[in-house]
């Protein structure tokens, strides 16, 4: 490498504090012990991260947000309902559209799932069902027998806990109006390449509701 190639990339470093340029000639630079970068490598990133955050907060108070809101209301009450429906791919992204449904029940959600399903849905959503308990919501899961001791505890400090038999099939309910159910069992499929489908039709939710229940 080129010399003034390499002082290119002393300079790169030095301004961002992996090193410290020594004073006197020829110029030479004095390594930054790592876990120092490491703390200073954190700190920059979090700046960095509050920096977006905040601008992301100051559009909430904008008139292009009302507008948004405006023409998402408008648009969604023109919809027919059959066309209140999309798929998801990938668990991250199935989990992110559960939280947003879920913040903003009114009344219930109800999770069927396996016990695993369990304990990966309380991770991920853990925090999101605990605000909708605090506020009211009636929070239930439906799962098959294997629910050990611990598992039956930590459900039970969200909502109530009822076992059926040949449980398989992933689903969720939200006040009697949304649907979320995957195409596959969680055992046949990586996280990846995970499908999820969410509707919102009333009646069919309702219906499908009360066959469960008198399973």
């Amino acid at each position: 490498m080129p010399r003034s190639r390499s002082y290119d990339v002393l300079e790169s470093l030095e301004k961002k504090g992996f090193v410290i340029m020594k004073i006197g000639k020829p110029i030479k630079y004095l390594a930054i012990p790592p876990e120092e970068v490491l703390e200073r490598v954190k700190k920059r990133i979090r700046k960095e991260a509050e920096e977006r955050v905040n601008v992301v907060e100051s559009i909430k108070d904008s008139d292009v947000l009302n507008e948004l809101v405006a023409l998402h209301t408008q648009g969604v009450e023109k919809l027919d309902p059959s066309e209140l429906a999309g798929a998801l791919r990938g668990r991250e992204a199935m989990y992110n559209h559960l939280e947003s449904l879920i913040k903003e029940a009114k009344k219930s959600v109800v999770i069927i799932t396996t016990p695993e399903g369990i304990e990966r849905k309380i991770k991920a959503l853990g925090r999101v069902l605990r605000k909708a308990k605090a506020k009211g919501v009636e929070i239930s899961f439906i799962t098959n027998e294997g629910v050990d001791e611990y598992l039956q505890k930590t459900i039970e400090r969200f909502g109530k806990l009822k076992v059926k038999e040949n449980i398989g099939s992933r689903m969720v309910f939200i006040d009697d109006e949304h649907l979320f159910f995957t195409l596959t069992s969680d055992e046949k499929v990586h996280p990846a390449h995970d499908v999820g489908v969410w509707v919102r039709t009333p009646d069919f939710v309702r219906s499908l509701q009360a066959l469960i229940s008198r399973a």
